[in-house]
């Protein structure tokens, strides 16, 4: 299977291309973000997960535009609490005769990667642009700060952080914290690092509360996550 993945033009995004693959699932981990993704003939959104998602391998090409987390609601017009865990087509979002027009742009280009990624940026030309606030809480709790003091910078109460988290991100702020700290823990236990060295360096209570979270998040146990 090959993957690649560049910077986006989009602010906030990544372009990736997939391509090959064996039989049957892969998993998809959580990460707080939101893709757009054409798949043979199909331009889809794949909303924020809360676990690890099933989705199918094969020989299939797939390209996608991954925005980071609280970009997407902006560009695509739609809450992502209302996404959450689910993949929908891009016309259940937009009017049909647009999803269709954006569809044929990709499906008839010779470079499909190059072609979703002017979809996406004429999408956000359109939108809105983000919340400031948003994204600082976002990478605030993708540098490890508490939810506490997240809140407490941005001048927001416990239940005001709650209600706009839902809509940006597609969960509570406590849940977002945990998956980015899922996040940044799997990228230490696969470059090789022992588990309890892992769990003291993100924070956990101990092994078993990261082994947890890696089974809950990920549906898998650390030693799956460990190279060789």
């Amino acid at each position: 299977m090959g993957y690649r993945e560049r910077r986006s033009r989009v602010d906030r995004a990544v372009v990736w291309q997939r391509t090959g693959g064996g039989a049957g699932q892969a998993s998809v981990f959580p990460d707080g973000c939101m893709d757009l993704i054409w798949t043979e003939g199909t331009l889809m959104v794949a909303g924020p997960d809360s676990r690890a998602a099933r989705v199918r391998a094969g020989a299939a090409e797939f390209v996608g535009v991954r925005f980071a987390p609280g970009a997407a609601p902006a560009v695509l017009g739609v809450p992502a609490v209302e996404l959450l865990d689910q993949r929908v087509d891009l016309d259940t979002i937009v009017p049909a005769a647009s999803a269709r027009a954006l569809l044929d742009r990709v499906d008839n280009s010779p470079d499909r990667v190059v072609a979703l990624e002017s979809v996406a940026v004429d999408l956000a030309a359109a939108a809105s642009a983000p919340d400031p606030l948003l994204t600082g809480i976002a990478e605030a709790m993708a540098a490890g700060e508490s939810v506490a003091h997240t809140a407490a910078r941005a001048g927001l109460s416990a239940r005001m952080l709650h209600r706009r988290s839902l809509a940006a991100f597609g969960y509570g702020p406590k849940m977002l914290a945990r998956i980015l700290r899922f996040q940044r823990a799997l990228e230490t236990i696969r470059a090789g690092t022992p588990a309890a060295e892992v769990a003291a360096l993100h924070g956990y209570a101990d092994q078993a509360h990261l082994s947890r979270d890696v089974r809950d998040l990920g549906g898998c146990t650390v030693r799956s996550l460990q190279p060789g």
